[in-house]
C-alpha cells in the first residue's frame, strides 16, 4: 500500500459518461496501480475512512477509489453545481492531512491468482492492459468475475455502475476486444450484478 504523507494536494474534477458521477483527480497516487475499491454504500465502506466521511453527505450514493482519483456518484435529486465544491474541498483537506484513503496492504497481487487457468490469465491480462486504463479514464473500473463455457463475467464499478453507456462499453468495446484477441476461447462478455 502506498504510504500517505502530508503534501501539497492539487485536485481537479472531470466529468464522465455517467451524469451522476464526478471524478476527483489528485496529483499523486492514492492506491496501488491496478487496485480499486468500490463502495456502493456506507455499510461497505468500513475499510476506507475517506469513503465513510463522504457518505456523511446526504447526496453521496457511491464512492470509488482507484489509482489517483476518487469517483463520487450523487443522487439524481441534487445537481453537481450544488455539491461539487463541498465534496472537492473535503477530499482535498483529507488528503492534505496525509491520511490514506484506503489504509489496506496486500501481501500478493489481488488481480492475479497462480491457480488461474491459462485462459483466465490471458483474459485478466487483456483486461488489465487494454481495458482498465480506458475505463479508469471515465472514473470507473472493470473487474474479472469468472469465465465458464466461453462467457466472461465482469463487474462494473465506480462511474460505470449504473452508467447509461455501460452496455455499449461492455458489448462494443470489451466483448469485441476479447473475442478478437481470444477467438477460440471467448464468445461473450456479460456484466455480473447489472
Amino acid at each position: 500500500m502506498l504510504q500517505a504523507q502530508a503534501r501539497p494536494v492539487h485536485l481537479y474534477m472531470e466529468a464522465n459518461p455517467n451524469p451522476n458521477s464526478l471524478k476527483f483527480v489528485a496529483n499523486f497516487m492514492l492506491v496501488d496501480e491496478g487496485v480499486s475499491f468500490d463502495f456502493p454504500d456506507a455499510e461497505g465502506a468500513k475499510i476506507s475512512p475517506l469513503a465513510q466521511e463522504l457518505f456523511n453527505f446526504a447526496a453521496v450514493e457511491r464512492v470509488f477509489i482507484a489509482s489517483n482519483f476518487v469517483t463520487v456518484t450523487k443522487s439524481e435529486s441534487v445537481e453537481w453545481a450544488e455539491i461539487q465544491g463541498i465534496v472537492r474541498d473535503h477530499i482535498k483537506q483529507y488528503l492534505e492531512a496525509g491520511k490514506a484513503p484506503v489504509p489496506v496492504a496486500f501481501e500478493k497481487d489481488p488481480l492475479f491468482d497462480e491457480n488461474d487457468s491459462e485462459v483466465v490469465k490471458k483474459i485478466k491480462g487483456i483486461l488489465d492492459e487494454y481495458i482498465r486504463p480506458a475505463v479508469e479514464q471515465d472514473g470507473g473500473a472493470i473487474v474479472f468475475h469468472s469465465f465458464h463455457d466461453g462467457v466472461v463475467k465482469v463487474q462494473l464499478q465506480g462511474s460505470c455502475s449504473g452508467c447509461p453507456s455501460s452496455t455499449v462499453t461492455l458489448k462494443a468495446g470489451i466483448q469485441n476486444l476479447l473475442t478478437r484477441m481470444l477467438p477460440d476461447e471467448v464468445k461473450e462478455v456479460v456484466a455480473e450484478g447489472v
